[in-house]
């Protein structure tokens, strides 16, 4: 059963409103909320067990090198990328510097078979912060993710998702899949002030390009 995007980073959310004034203009407000830097994402299931080897001449697959930068020209996003793992009660950690992202060590390396899991912040209490525009990404947009050895993979969107945080897609954001996925997360929607978290998150579904 699907739970929330326990994976509870800290994604500090700008609410972006729109005020009509008079003369036909329109002003656009940015609240910068900024939910705290220790809130994390719902708890992903845990990793699928590996194949066991077929015999001694079975050679060991090597993942591919880690992601240390992630690029998206179509909303003017970049940042480098630091690895995450999860908290003691099973949510994923979240970046703890507003202007960096971090991915999910749990799943795919990204350009490896598998959802890779890249999160971010949509904002701090100072500004928009590294997915402040996912949610402007279409399909067809291009994320470029360099690894450590200086290789460079590329995605592309497919959709964009919002989900309530308390029916996180879990299956679809962290299931197995045949190819080299990629999952960008982040909060959305409306600004509960009583709790001081967004209650949605922003989702983006992308496959590697040939």
């Amino acid at each position: 059963m699907s739970r929330p995007f326990k994976f509870t980073f800290p994604a500090r959310c700008a609410l972006a409103l729109l005020l009509v004034v008079g003369g036909g203009t329109t002003a656009v407000v940015l609240l910068h909320h900024g939910e705290p830097a220790s809130a994390a994402f719902p708890a992903p299931p845990a990793p699928p067990a590996p194949p066991a080897p077929a015999g001694p001449e079975t050679s060991v697959a090597i993942s591919p090198p880690a992601p240390v930068q992630i690029r998206i020209d179509a909303i003017g996003a970049s940042a480098p990328v630091d690895p995450l793992g999860l908290n003691a009660d099973g949510t994923l950690q979240v970046p703890t510097d507003y202007s960096r992202a971090g991915y999910y060590t749990g799943r795919a390396t990204p350009g490896e078979i598998g959802p890779a899991i890249i999160v971010a912040h949509i904002d701090s209490k100072t500004g928009p912060a590294v997915f402040h525009r996912l949610r402007d990404l279409k399909p067809g947009d291009e994320v470029a993710v360099t690894r450590a050895d200086q290789s460079e993979v590329v995605f592309v969107v497919d959709r964009l998702e919002q989900h309530p945080k308390d029916a996180f897609p879990t299956d679809s954001v962290y299931g197995p899949t045949p190819d080299a996925t990629l999952r960008l997360i982040t909060c959305g929607g409306s600004f509960d002030r009583s709790s001081g978290h967004y209650r949605d998150n922003t989702i983006a579904f992308a496959h590697l390009r040939s």
